[in-house]
């Protein structure tokens, strides 16, 4: 009787270990096809910023090119310091936006989500009116313009994006998981509200600013709007924006070409576009890898044990 047992309890291992195994070839045979289907559009991408002009017009887009040009690169790099200057103002845009950004939306939504602040669902009722009601776009020109006289300022490209009302109740849900009798031990040690604050609740709500800190990021990164609305000096000019008076600038010309008889073909536009692309979206690409560690290791940090 030991003996079949042991018998059996050896075949249901066996047999689990088989479907385990076929359970993590599945498995990951479906996530190399999910990633090849994201990657193919940044394929194409590629592909086409490479490809010659009069190739495109005449078969279209593929994932190979079919005559390999680079003059949509030497287009777009006319003036190189244009470009570099550029990098440098949105990466400055980011970096201060994103960081003065997660600074007050965390504090804010820190306020909002303790359970012992009185007027917390008066002050959150008046952060989601605004999502539902605003002045317009008219009223918020006047207001930068005249009132905070930022024309011309990178703090104009800064300030709209500072505060956003769904990335704080976002924090605000995260912060709502922290235990009060964590944040109670901490008063009853001494420590005031900005360190509980800095040390406490930051550390376990990791997985969060992690996902705003980079969805805030993005909006600075492809925000080219309020620079066309704010700022005049050249030298002052994000790089979406460049990229997008480069492009209209090209198209006007096409359009000239045409009228005036000459064929506009050769003249990088398809190519041209995706050659911009590429130069916008690489960066992201090749920095989004080493933050995407930060959520697996804010939803590790941020757990509560009971």
């Amino acid at each position: 009787m030991g003996k079949s047992k042991e018998n059996e309890t050896v075949e249901l291992k066996v047999r689990r270990g088989k479907e385990q195994r076929v359970f993590d070839i599945l498995g990951v045979v479906i996530m190399v096809v999910l990633a090849a289907i994201c990657l193919l559009p940044f394929i194409m991408l590629l592909s086409a910023s490479i490809t010659e002009e009069n190739y495109i017009m005449q078969h279209g887009y593929g994932l190979l090119p079919g005559k390999i040009s680079f003059q949509a690169y030497r287009t777009l790099f006319e003036h190189p310091m244009d470009i570099l200057r550029a990098y440098g103002v949105t990466i400055f845009i980011t970096a201060a936006g994103t960081g003065l950004g997660l600074l007050i939306t965390s504090m804010a939504a820190y306020v909002i989500s303790r359970p012992d602040f009185k007027y917390r669902n008066k002050i959150s009722f008046y952060f989601y009116f605004t999502t539902l009601f605003n002045g317009g776009m008219l009223s918020v020109y006047i207001f930068v313009v005249r009132y905070l006289g930022l024309k011309d300022s990178l703090m104009a490209l800064i300030l709209p994006y500072l505060v956003n009302v769904f990335y704080m109740l976002v924090l605000k849900s995260f912060m709502s998981s922290v235990p009060m009798s964590i944040i109670e031990s901490a008063k009853m040690d001494g420590a005031g509200e900005f360190l509980i604050f800095v040390k406490f609740v930051l550390p376990l709500s990791k997985a969060g600013l992690a996902t705003v800190g980079l969805f805030v990021a993005l909006d600075y990164w492809n925000d080219w709007y309020n620079a066309m609305l704010y700022i005049e000096s050249n030298t002052k000019y994000p790089l979406q924006y460049l990229l997008y008076n480069m492009l209209a600038a090209k198209q006007v010309l096409a359009r000239i070409a045409a009228q005036i008889g000459i064929s506009a073909n050769s003249m990088p536009s398809n190519s041209l576009k995706m050659a911009m692309a590429v130069v916008a979206t690489g960066p992201v690409i090749l920095v989004y890898p080493f933050v995407q560690k930060y959520f697996v290791q804010g939803i590790t940090i941020g757990a509560v044990k009971g």
